[in-house]
């Protein structure tokens, strides 16, 4: 009887251990923010296969009616390193030599200082300083302690 008991318990806590391996319907935290699965972008798609903590090392998720996203969006940056031209961006124009030249601009000159306050005059020692006050030594003159009152009912 304690045997067929015992089974019973072991065979029931073994099987919500391997309960974890089903399938998960992908819900995004936030509208418009995609959930990314392996390039897959997996928002309101079925997912199946271990993730998170409880990957192991051979197991791959599956994800069903995700959309492939590309890794490499064609945004149109100009990177000056690939060597071409950009599509678009500022026209600049070299003006000929010989052209009238502006007006020189009027000088100008602005500066800034700072310096800390002088110091605040210090007062002068008194020729007579006051008497130097001698404390009690070992309780002279010190308030006894108060013993505490005692009722007679």
């Amino acid at each position: 009887m304690r045997a067929g008991l015992a089974l019973a318990i072991l065979i029931g806590t073994t099987a919500t251990a391997f309960a974890q391996g089903g399938f998960e319907i992908v819900i995004p935290g936030r509208p418009g923010v995609p959930i990314i699965i392996n390039g897959i972008d997996a928002s309101y798609a079925v997912v199946e296969g271990d993730w998170g903590l409880a990957k192991g090392p051979q197991v791959q998720t599956t994800v069903y009616g995700g959309r492939y996203i590309d890794p490499v969006p064609n945004v149109g940056h100009y990177y000056p390193s690939a060597g071409h031209q950009p599509g678009y961006g500022r026209l600049e124009v070299q003006p000929p030599a010989n052209r009238r030249l502006p007006q020189p601009a009027e000088s100008y000159h602005q500066s800034w200082s700072a310096q800390s306050a002088p110091p605040a005059a210090q007062p002068e020692v008194p020729f007579y300083p006051p008497p130097v006050i001698v404390a009690p030594r070992d309780g002279e003159g010190m308030p006894r302690p108060r013993r505490p009152k005692r009722f007679r009912y």
